[in-house]
Order: C-alpha cells, then structure tokens, then sequence
C-alpha cells in the first residue's frame, strides 16, 4: 500500500524537485536547438516573392504566371530587416535570445503581425480545448473504470472494455465525423462548429479530443482497481464489516489512481498536440490554422514560436506530474536519488 503523506515532505521532496528541474533545461534547450535547424534545413522562401515575373508552359498552350514583380533592394532591405541576411550562428544565437526573453520576433506572413500576438490571442482556446477534453476523460474514465473492475468479468464490465478499446483504435476525424453526422444533423443537439458562441459548440470538438485519454484512463483505473482490490489489506478491511463504499474511497481508489497521475503527461502531450486535428475539424480558432499556413509559407518565426510553446507546455506539464507523483509516492524518489 502506498504511504499518502499526512504532513510536509519538503525536505524529501525538494532534492526531487531541484533535480527535475535542473534536467528540463537541457531537455528545453535541445528541443530548441533542433527545431532551428530543422525549419532551416527545410529550405523556402518565407518572403514568396521572386525578383522577376515569368510564364510557365502549364500544357495544352496554356501559362502560368510565376513570381511577383519586386525589385532587389526591397528584398535585400527585407532580409534585412528580418535578419534572414545574417550568418546562420548569428540567427541562431538570435533566436536563442528571443526564446530566453519570450520575444519571438514578427510574423513573416501575418504582416503587421508579431508572433507574441498571434499566440496570446490563438492559445487561448487551443488550452480550452486541451482542458475540457482532459475534464472528460478523468469525470468519465475514473467512475467508469472502477465500475468495471467492481464488476469484473461481468456483462457491464464486457461493454465498458468495448467502448475503451473502440476509443483506443478508432481515429479522431472518423469519430468526429460520426458524432457531427448523429448529434448534429440527425438530433440537431449541437452544432457542427465554432467555438466562441457558447458551451453547446465546445461539447463535441472536447469530447472528440478526450476520446483517447478517456479510454486510456478506463483502463489504467481497471487494472489498478482490480490489483488493489487483491492487496492483503483490502481484503482484511472488507473481512472486517467495512462499508464497501469506505473500502472504495480509503483503501482503493487513493492507490488506483497513482497510474492515472503518471500518464497525466503523456496525456496532456496528446492534446496538446492532437488539437490540431479537432480544431481544423470544428473550426476552433486555436494556434493549429497559423501553425500549418506558417509552415507551407514556411514562416519560420511563427513555426519556431508556436513548437517552443508547445514543447515548453509539454514539458512544464510532465514536470508538474512528476513532482506531484514522487510527493504523493515516497517510492518514486527513493528510485530518482539511487
């Protein structure tokens, strides 16, 4: 059984802590730094503009005009002003400045437009998402993997594993489209996007994205519920008259719960990330629209700044998961300082 903490734990916990966060600066500082190099080995043009207008022969007698008329020095005077003229160890030193101080620069594409501003008004949302769709998966999966595992083997625990697996292999678009087919347009009981209009429009792009961890999380409260349910010391509390909903909350549930914790960051990794799928299919004004059209503009300031987000979240997130992890669990830092 897992010793919970009743008291402080400071002086165990922060040796754990210190080195948590001593190792994500590195982590942080690689994912930086391949990040650059990817989106500059990637080639393009992010001004998409070419010196001279030219015609194509497209087949057929037909052609296709090319470029856009604009002369040398304003494009000399552009890369200039974005610093793309610089040696690649002076823009990469520049950008390592800019991701220490917050400061990703402007937008090559969105002119008029900083980086700074195109996240503080997308992310927003993305994060909305992300947080209803993980309120989701723990409000459903917690009850309904232990229901399963206190009627294990039965034909209630048979369709819960069902509905878990399907979650687990079906694909998010085909699922969205399932859900925006029947609860949409044959019942008419939510819209088929938007975003900012009310909470009718965030119930299916959330529980679209929740799908995954909701499944994993039937799962991982299963088995662990059921395993705990075995410990010696829940069948001598159960043996000695307990009410079953005590046993459940004092002696289960505490210690079932522990894998959720440790998959939270993996969790919140995927919807972080696998937003940008649900978002494209309900039409949320998140972060993924500018991150795919900087991409194939190959706008390379709004790419750079959207990922470090991304993966300053991810792994802020894990950080957080771990600390509380080895707090609740004196296990955790017994294996981290050996």
């Amino acid at each position: 059984m897992v010793a919970f903490p009743r008291g402080g734990h400071a002086e165990t916990v922060a040796p754990f802590v210190i080195r948590r966060v001593l190792w994500t600066i590195p982590v942080l500082f690689v994912v930086v730094t391949v990040i650059f190099f990817l989106m500059r080995s990637i080639g393009g043009d992010p001004l998409r503009h070419g010196p001279l207008v030219g015609l194509t022969s497209v087949g057929q007698g037909r052609w296709q005009k090319y470029g856009d008329y604009q002369p040398e020095s304003i494009r000399r005077n552009q890369l200039h002003e974005f610093g793309l003229d610089l040696p690649w160890y002076e823009q990469y030193a520049n950008y390592l400045e800019g991701v220490a101080t917050f400061d990703y620069g402007p937008s090559l594409t969105f002119r008029d437009r900083s980086v700074n501003e195109i996240l503080a008004e997308q992310t927003p949302n993305s994060l909305q998402l992300a947080a209803l769709a993980l309120l989701w998966a723990l409000c459903l999966g917690i009850p309904l993997g232990v229901v399963a595992a206190f009627r294990h083997g039965s034909a209630l625990d048979g369709v819960i594993r069902l509905l878990s697996g399907a979650g687990l292999a079906l694909p998010v678009f085909f699922v969205a489209t399932l859900l925006v087919y029947f609860l949409s347009l044959e019942l008419g009981l939510f819209p088929t996007n938007g975003w900012t209009q009310g909470w009718r429009y965030k119930v299916l792009p959330s529980f679209t994205l929740g799908l995954l961890p909701l499944a994993v999380c039937i799962r991982l409260v299963r088995g662990a519920t059921i395993e705990t349910m075995q410990q010696e010391y829940v069948v001598a509390a159960r043996g000695r008259g307990l009410r079953r909903r005590r046993v459940l909350w004092v002696h289960v549930l505490r210690n079932s719960l522990l894998p959720v914790l440790t998959a939270l960051g993996p969790m919140i990794g995927y919807l972080v990330t696998g937003s940008f799928i649900v978002e494209v299919l309900f039409s949320v004004p998140g972060i993924s629209r500018y991150y795919v059209a900087s991409i194939l503009a190959r706008d390379y300031t709004v790419v750079l700044g959207i990922t470090v987000l991304l993966a300053l979240m991810i792994v802020v997130a894990n950080l957080i998961v771990d600390i509380v992890h080895a707090y609740l669990d004196p296990r955790v830092r017994v294996r981290a300082a050996t």
